[in-house]
């Protein structure tokens, strides 16, 4: 991660390559909850939007869901609540 006074650039590492988002430095401390660092902040960011967009596909998507793509969602809630304490449900107001 480097910084300026406007933006911090964080650097995404996986197995399959690597990736780099720059952000307003001022966004990511509003963002911030009890001194969390851009990167944790970025990384609820990215799960909160891995799980938004499965639960779209699965729950709101055109036609049935298949078994895979229900395994996918129920992995990524359980990794949801672990990191957030709490349900998508319960964090979203979006309970069906």
């Amino acid at each position: 991660m480097t910084t300026n006074d406007d933006t911090v650039l964080i650097t995404i590492e996986s197995p399959d390559g690597e990736d780099e988002v720059t952000l307003p430095s001022h966004l990511l401390d509003l963002l911030a909850e009890d001194g969390q660092s851009a990167a944790e902040v970025v990384g609820d960011l990215a799960l909160m939007s891995c799980a938004q967009r499965i639960h779209a596909t699965v729950a709101h998507g055109q036609g049935e869901a298949d078994e895979r793509l229900q395994a996918i969602e129920g992995t990524t809630m359980d990794l949801f609540e672990q990191r957030f304490g709490m349900s998508f449900g319960e964090a979203t107001g979006h309970q069906h």
